[in-house]
């Protein structure tokens, strides 16, 4: 089992591999923005991931197109609607929406 560590608040939560950083979010309580309920429309639940990139899957074409539309996108930049975890590696994610 994966661990995943969101900042800034420093939690973190087992997760199992299949399973999106959007869901390992909420099931921990976090709050992420998520308006259109994990299709990569918002782009509302834009986290970096910091450490771990290889524990969770490449960016489809759909992410690909909704994260260079946005403003603030890095090389560590993934939708956590879109991202699933490997389950091959801890990862640590920076929540970066303020809801």
């Amino acid at each position: 089992m994966t661990t995943i560590t969101f900042k800034p608040s420093g939690n973190v939560v087992p997760a199992s591999e299949g399973m999106t950083i959007l869901s390992a979010l909420l099931a921990a309580g976090e709050k992420v923005g998520h308006k259109c309920d994990g299709k990569a429309a918002c782009g509302e639940c834009h986290v970096f991931v910091l450490e771990g990139r290889k524990g969770v899957s490449k960016i489809s074409p759909d992410e690909n197109g909704k994260l260079d539309m946005m403003v603030g996108v890095g090389s560590k930049s993934r939708l956590a609607c879109q991202a699933t975890l490997l389950g091959t590696e801890d990862v640590v994610i920076e929540v970066l929406s303020f809801v």
